[in-house]
């Protein structure tokens, strides 16, 4: 018995001597902060672009202080047909309200009616009166579209006009005045009365102003 333990314990020694000098196998602990990033095969780093519409530039145009629907719309739709100065566009709109108060569906003598309905005198923001100038509206709208008792169509029809065409080329022409843009609108309209149209002029002048839009 005493002769097993002393050749034991020098092998169990030997053993213990031998299994701490052994390399380690087991990989080094984790690192907090990698030097860098694995990316899975067959995937992209994508960024997303987000497209700004350019901002559209501001225009200068004149706006009228006060003024109704019917009115705002016959001053951007003159300024778009080329038409700048502040007093012919003035006197154009002053005679449209001598006409018809830029009321589409009336009929001459104030009568509110759909362009059929207008049994004599003028119709419309123009009071087109004559056979062929009021026939004219009705034709324009069934060839091109749109309804002749709507200012739309009114407006349309107005500057397609044989007299109007004669006129808008010297209306683009600007630094005149008020009576000189009045002569050239008498022969657009060839009225009879006058009215207060001249007058309607000056106070549409006085409420056109510049702005940027």
């Amino acid at each position: 018995m005493q002769n097993f333990f002393t050749v034991a314990l020098p092998l169990l020694a030997t053993v213990t001597t031998s299994t701490a000098s052994l390399p380690s196998v087991f990989p080094p602990p984790p690192v907090n902060n990698p030097p860098f990033a694995i990316v899975p095969e067959g995937t992209t780093s994508k960024t997303a672009i987000r497209e700004v519409a350019p901002e559209k530039p501001k225009e200068t145009r004149l706006i009228c202080k006060g003024c109704n629907d019917y009115e705002n719309k016959t001053l951007s739709f003159l300024q778009d047909r080329g038409i700048k100065d502040k007093y012919a566009l003035a006197t154009v709109m002053g005679n449209i309200r001598q006409e018809s108060t830029f009321v589409p569906n009336i009929c001459e003598g104030g009568a509110r009616t759909s362009y059929r309905g207008c049994r004599s005198g003028g119709f419309g923001i123009a009071q087109w009166t004559s056979a062929n100038r009021y026939n004219g509206l009705g034709e324009f709208a069934a060839r091109y579209g749109g309804n002749p008792s709507t200012l739309d169509t009114q407006l349309r029809y107005m500057i397609n006009e044989t007299q109007w065409k004669e006129i808008e080329t010297k209306l683009k022409q600007p630094g005149n005045s008020i009576h000189h843009y009045m002569r050239l609108a008498h022969r657009w309209l060839g009225w009879g009365h006058h009215g207060a149209r001249t007058s309607y002029a000056y106070d549409y002048a006085s409420r056109l102003i510049k702005a940027e839009v």
